[in-house]
């Protein structure tokens, strides 16, 4: 059964000590409306719906926000209890589930220190963006984090599952700057924030004053001076007369000219003659041009830290069909893995639940095709009959005069 908590009710923070922030679970039914407010920034922006989808585990707990139109945009947003990740550890995690075979489309979470909702757009800064997106062969999670107005993407890849089932992202960031990308609790990226994104300028950078010598010496070989091109070494041809043909038979000088032997390769040919090389006694090696400290370099220990306000998504989606579930935002590890093995739990009983789908869709199939062919069948008429009708003599008509004339 599904739980209904204050946090996934109302978005609220839990009253326990640990700290979620988030967690909606849309498990209020239309309540949710009452949270989540869509953006009236253009006329024809998608709608949303609650469904557990064609197929589930548990049509309870599987019960999330759905894309319902297809080629069209989406902007909705909702609040989020407000807080500041600095000196803690930060937690977004959230279920995708594409059961429409998504061909292009996103599916990710934007996080916002503020936002005004009816204006929500895709211009709209944000603090960090996270999640999937896909579109034909290209799929790939995002984790892009605004920095002093510049969005800047994780430079690792980390290809997103495309298939029909439901699948738990989680972003992972810590005070000491690390982060963690897992998909279905498996760890698909981890590292350093300054090391994984171009926040800072780089510490050094080549001395401008620097320039190569110009009587740098870096050709690793020279030509052998020592070695002379043999006499009579370019008039060796490239190609010579076949020494195995012969005049055919059947050839006439007169009518068909001088007969030539077809010309083959000259085993003899080196190809074009070029002195050894030989390595360069003065070689230097590669002129590595020195660093400076970067004066524009400045540290920055908080770049990991931000204040929270609302959360949304922000997404285009050509085929729609995406369900939206389970958002959380916490500082909570705990929390969040107990969370991710509760859904990692339900996607295994997700994808009996999908062959049950389909094997049920077969034999509707079967038993839609078998009555068409029975209809067909039904009013199926015989070549015997059409003989008869062609022979009939043709139907007498009458023809309406106008009243004068009677």
């Amino acid at each position: 059964m599904k739980i209904y908590t204050i946090a996934s009710v109302l978005g609220l923070a839990a009253v326990a000590t640990a700290e979620i922030f988030m967690h909606e679970t849309f498990a209020d039914g239309d309540a949710w409306t009452e949270r989540w407010t869509p953006s009236t920034h253009k006329d024809d922006l998608g709608a949303l719906k609650l469904t557990a989808g064609k197929f589930f585990a548990d049509e309870n707990k599987s019960v999330g926000l759905q894309t319902a139109e297809d080629y069209r945009f989406y902007a909705v947003s909702a609040p989020i209890t407000p807080f500041s990740n600095k000196n803690k550890d930060l937690v977004i995690q959230y279920s995708v589930k594409n059961e429409q075979s998504i061909d292009c489309g996103g599916g990710y979470l934007k996080l916002f220190k503020e936002l005004d909702p009816l204006n929500f757009t895709g211009d709209s800064e944000y603090n960090i963006m996270f999640g999937p997106d896909i579109c034909g062969s290209k799929s790939m999670v995002h984790a892009i984090f605004n920095y002093n107005g510049k969005n800047h993407d994780l430079k690792k890849s980390v290809s997103a599952p495309n298939d029909v089932y439901t699948h738990t992202y989680t972003l992972i960031v810590k005070p000491d700057q690390t982060y963690q990308v897992l998909v279905d609790n498996e760890e698909k990226a981890a590292g350093s924030l300054l090391e994984d994104w171009d926040f800072l300028a780089p510490k050094t950078i080549p001395d401008p004053d620097a320039k190569k010598p110009a009587d740098w010496v870096d050709e690793a070989e020279i030509d052998d001076p020592e070695d002379i091109k043999p006499a009579n070494y370019d008039d060796i041809p490239e190609f010579i007369p076949d020494p195995e043909a012969e005049k055919p038979e059947d050839w006439d000088d007169e009518m068909d000219g001088d007969w030539e032997a077809p010309s083959i390769a000259n085993p003899d040919f080196q190809g074009k003659w070029a002195p050894k090389r030989i390595p360069n006694p003065d070689y230097q090696g590669p002129w590595v041009h020195p660093e400076i400290d970067n004066p524009e370099y400045k540290v920055d220990n908080e770049i990991y830290a931000y204040d929270f306000g609302r959360a949304g998504f922000d997404l285009w989606q050509v085929k729609s069909g995406t369900i939206f579930d389970d958002i959380l935002i916490t500082d909570d590890l705990k929390v969040a893995a107990e969370q991710r093995e509760e859904a990692l739990e339900l996607a295994k009983k997700e994808k009996e639940s999908k062959e049950a789908y389909d094997e049920v869709q077969r034999k509707e199939a079967e038993e839609k095709a078998a009555a068409e062919a029975e209809t067909a069948k039904e009013n199926e008429v015989t070549p015997e009959e059409i003989k008869k009708k062609s022979q009939l003599p043709p139907p007498t008509t009458f023809t309406h005069l106008p009243s004068n004339t009677l």
